[in-house]
């Protein structure tokens, strides 16, 4: 994946964490924010941001099992 699509997927995710904490859906970012990048910051490296869309997609997918979100079949 490009550094450009890995950014834009970091962007997409942080809107997700955003919905979520303005919701106030009980999910847990603080290993995201500590790494202190946001996907305005380009200049950072490709791996910044990979990690970055790691944590925040590992935290999504938790809270969507822990939802038990239904799934259409």
């Amino acid at each position: 994946m490009k550094k450009e699509e890995l950014v834009h997927l970091h962007l997409l995710l942080a809107q997700l964490k955003k919905y979520c904490e303005i919701e106030g859906v009980n999910c847990d970012f603080a290993r995201y924010n500590e790494l202190g990048i946001t996907p305005f910051q380009v200049h950072r490296s490709k791996d910044d941001h990979k990690q970055a869309v790691f944590i925040l997609g590992t935290e999504l997918v938790s809270l969507a099992a822990r939802s038990n979100f239904p799934v259409n079949k």
